[in-house]
């Protein structure tokens, strides 16, 4: 009995130590059934001389969205193992409290047997019949039935403390299981985002000045062109829905990042990633958001596109990969890709998917 309340004390603090090394920065982790992405995972094209530099433009959009795509796997492996790493700290301390617990009972089964063992190992029962005094006999029997329901209360605690130990256990177990095997999952994540933006950084490198000066300006121009086509289908005419409270305070928070850099996986203060922005702006309002584009996307109320007011989440693309914050006069807020700042642009300047509501 002894040698399993050391083992199950420290297992118990073994999950413990060993949650908090996995959890430290620098850790990776991942959804072990991750939702595949339908974006492409395009290479790194190669330079040529005399570039058409509107091929150039879409091949570093593939290739940031590929990034896009596997950031938001990344960062929702992250999220998973966040709760899976509160989970096993959990565990572990109800594997601690049940056994102190375990400790108490066992002291007290100890204690019965040995005030049994002074009284010369008779037990109540015995005693009583042997009784000669009626008034005795009377208070025995209380005390012996009061006993045998104490002794059976006993037994009953200590099996089913027992059995919770066990079960803490197995559970600490299958999460320690899960947790390493996400480990190397979003391992391979990180990888995919770090190809992806290494590929499109190549490329960039490999253009003149003049030239990425151009590239800037058909981003611009491919933009307000899709903008442009967006708002000529009168949608914004639309559009008069007024912000709620909560939906201010996030348009304020998201509009006060405008000019920091994106940074992949980033939640703030200095850097963020689309789905970064977005959650903790509306953290900051009072309301906790899904950590990703693609799960703020399935599990927020969807509102129609000429339904939408300051506050709405625009989500884009057909993967969901990306997702920006509408802050009224047909524009969104948003933190685009690697290289770029948290910026306003237009709504629809980018394939919009849907829009969904956190304040719903």
């Amino acid at each position: 009995m002894r040698t399993g309340k050391r083992g199950l004390t420290t297992a118990a603090i073994t999950v413990v130590c060993a949650v908090t090394v996995l959890a430290a920065p620098g850790t990776a982790f991942a959804d072990p059934n991750p939702t595949p992405s339908r974006a492409a995972t395009p290479s790194a094209p190669a330079a040529t001389p005399g570039k058409d530099l509107e091929a150039v433009r879409q091949k570093l959009d593939k290739l940031y969205r590929a990034a896009a795509a596997a950031t938001e796997e990344y960062n929702a492996a992250e999220e998973k193992a966040q709760k899976q790493s509160a989970e096993i700290v959990e565990l572990a301390k109800k594997i601690v409290k049940g056994q102190e617990k375990l400790d108490r009972l066992q002291e007290r089964a100890g204690a019965a047997a040995r005030s049994q063992y002074r009284t010369g190992g008779l037990p109540d029962e015995a005693k009583l019949v042997l009784s000669d005094d009626p008034g005795e006999f009377l208070d025995g029997t209380r005390r012996v039935l009061q006993g045998q329901r104490a002794t059976k209360g006993l037994i009953g605690e200590l099996t089913r403390t027992q059995q919770d130990l066990r079960t803490y256990a197995a559970d600490a177990d299958a999460q320690w299981k899960k947790l390493e095997a996400n480990r190397k999952a979003k391992a391979t994540a990180q990888k995919k985002v770090e190809k992806q933006i290494a590929a499109a950084e190549k490329l960039e490198s490999e253009l003149e000045k003049e030239e990425k000066e151009r590239l800037e300006r058909l981003e611009r121009e491919a933009a307000a062109e899709a903008q442009t086509a967006w708002l000529g289908s009168g949608i914004l005419k639309d559009l008069k829905g007024d912000a709620t409270e909560q939906g201010r305070k996030a348009v304020e928070y998201a509009t006060a990042q405008i000019g920091k850099p994106y940074q992949w996986g980033a939640e703030g203060p200095k850097a963020f990633d689309c789905s970064g922005l977005t959650s903790q702006a509306w953290a900051s309002a009072g309301r906790a958001l899904p950590r990703t584009s693609q799960a703020q996307w399935k599990q927020l109320r969807h509102v129609d596109v000429k339904d939408m007011r300051p506050g709405d989440l625009v989500i884009y693309f057909d993967d969901a990969s990306h997702v920006g914050m509408y802050v009224g006069d047909g524009k969104v807020v948003h933190a685009p890709r690697p290289g770029r700042s948290v910026t306003i642009a237009g709504a629809g300047s980018m394939p919009i998917l849907g829009v969904v509501r956190p304040d719903a």
